[in-house]
């Protein structure tokens, strides 16, 4: 079962996915919050695999509960799942630099998000190439001219396949995208993808294509 916590001060909204997710046969609410505060609180006594998290709550908003549940996780776990109203919300930006996993639009299709949750539960990260390439122009439009010292040493630990494969994460290709453009098959890159991220110390693709924006590995357009 994949063990979801619900943190949105909107009475309804959690009640619609409580009984959506209430239909699935390998989802259960393990939890709900009102506020920022209580997600976090929620977030370490019920121990889930995800976290639907709202971004604008009162007390605490949704991109810090979401940077002190990322900070507190254990093994990668929980990953946080942001919900907004608007494709293009600063907020969501900052969560994605807070360690969000991912994030779909309020909107979305009740497919979309089970499917969305069960993605996320599963390890993998969820931003589409086009959403991550408009998501990361957007919020990366100054970068430094070349990588700091620190980064730098972290660089050189990777082979230079894998930061061939890093710099196409950076440009939002798919894994099929990157596996026809160097030759190789989905697991090939899999693999790739398994090491940059490991030698970077990145919890997930989401934020190997931050780290190379942040970085000034790859730039906007570029």
């Amino acid at each position: 079962m994949i063990r979801v916590l619900l943190a949105d001060d909107e009475d309804l909204m959690r009640a619609g996915l409580r009984m959506m997710l209430g239909t699935q046969p390998d989802t259960t609410v393990v939890g709900e919050a009102t506020d920022g505060r209580e997600a976090v609180r929620l977030a370490g006594a019920t121990a889930p695999d995800v976290v639907l998290m709202d971004i604008r709550m009162p007390l605490l908003d949704g991109v810090s509960a979401t940077r002190a549940i990322v900070d507190a996780s254990v093994n990668g776990m929980p990953k946080v799942l942001v919900l907004t109203t608007f494709e293009l919300d600063e907020y969501v930006f900052a969560a994605v630099r807070a360690g969000a996993g991912g994030f779909l639009l309020k909107r979305s299709a009740p497919e979309t998000l089970i499917e969305g949750i069960r993605t996320l539960a599963a390890g993998e990260a969820l931003l589409g190439p086009s959403v991550t390439r408009r998501l990361l122009a957007e919020f990366a439009r100054t970068t430094p001219a070349a990588p700091p010292p620190e980064v730098t040493r972290r660089l050189s630990r990777l082979t230079d396949r894998e930061r061939e494969v890093l710099l196409l994460l950076g440009r939002g290709l798919s894994n099929a995208e990157i596996a026809a453009r160097l030759h190789v098959g989905e697991a090939t890159v899999k693999t790739h993808v398994g090491r940059v991220l490991d030698k970077l110390s990145l919890r997930d693709r989401v934020h190997a294509v931050v780290f190379a924006f942040d970085h000034g590995l790859v730039r906007p357009g570029g």
